[in-house]
């Protein structure tokens, strides 16, 4: 069974619901199944520490599921246009595998959550990239031949799937969004099976 890792950052909970989403598209693809993953936050305080285990969600990433898994979707809230710090901060660990060269040639794909409509999603999806690209990932994004892309009024971008979750972060997904991260995980799936037949 080829495995593809879904690793997120999620604050409010937007980029959690769309992670699950993207692991249901991955799922839909016979012969390929998702390993969901998040990032503990960072923190202000210098002394404080972080429990091995999450109080709730996905287990805490290690440089094994990137080792293990044939592709990567990454999932992080927008801030400022940017990957949120936790996730960030995680992928600063990676030197070691960039230099092993684990992640070349294994398809990625990336999504995103933002407060309001032009918050910076794109620029977002286009931070995470930057870091697949040096450790010489495959980007895999949402063709415009998707019906539910030309026409969202929400979420939703050429370079991954997005959600607009509201000022005060609590809008569901949309119809159209949520299809967008599952068309994001079938296609992330399709590709890598592609690769690993």
């Amino acid at each position: 069974m080829i495995e593809i890792l879904v690793l997120y950052y999620s604050r409010h909970g937007s980029v959690a619901d769309m992670a699950k989403l993207v692991a249901r598209g991955i799922e839909s693809v016979n012969g390929v199944q998702a390993r969901i993953r998040s990032v503990p936050p960072v923190s202000t305080v210098c002394e404080a520490t972080q429990s091995p285990v999450p109080d709730k969600g996905a287990p805490y990433v290690s440089h094994d599921d990137l080792k293990e898994c044939a592709a990567i979707a990454l999932g992080s809230p927008a801030r400022f246009g940017n990957m949120a710090a936790p996730l960030k901060y995680f992928l600063e660990t990676t030197g070691s595998l960039w230099l092993s060269g684990t992640l070349v040639d294994k398809p990625a794909a990336v999504f995103t959550s933002s407060s309001s409509m032009h918050g910076g999603q794109e620029a977002t999806l286009l931070s995470m990239m930057i870091p697949l690209l040096h450790h010489g990932a495959m980007i895999i994004g949402l063709p415009y031949t998707n019906p539910d892309l030309i026409n969202t009024t929400s979420g939703g971008t050429p370079y991954g799937a997005s959600h607009v979750a509201g000022a005060d972060s609590d809008l569901p997904l949309t119809e159209t969004e949520q299809r967008l991260c599952t068309t994001l995980g079938k296609r992330l799936a399709n590709v890598t099976l592609s690769l690993n037949p």
